[in-house]
Formats: structure tokens, sequence, C-alpha cells
């Protein structure tokens, strides 16, 4: 069963909003799809340095 998906709004200045298009579209992703990589890699990133992040259900 797929997870239910959390809807954010993020609020961006203009270019880099357009910045941001620009790389989904080079790397074949819509600008969510990015933005939840980008997302996931930093949570990567800050569990290698600090270690596992302990959420609550």
């Amino acid at each position: 069963m797929k997870k239910e998906e959390t809807k954010s709004t993020v609020r961006v200045h203009p270019d880099t909003s357009q910045k941001l298009k620009y790389i989904a579209e080079y790397y074949g992703r819509s600008q969510n799809k990015q933005l939840d990589w980008l997302i996931k890699q930093c949570i990567i990133a800050f569990k290698k340095q600090n270690g596992k992040i302990e959420i609550s259900p």
C-alpha cells in the first residue's frame, strides 16, 4: 500500500523557481519530483552526519 503524501506549499523567488524548473526538466522530472529528490538528498546527508532521525508515527 502506498503511503499518503503530505502537501506543502513552498514560496521561492521567481528566479529560483525558473532555475528549479530548468534543472527538473534537464533531469526529466517535474518540479515537484525535483524538490522531493532534493529533500531526500538533504535527509541522507543529515543522517550521515548526525545519525538516525527519530520520528513519531
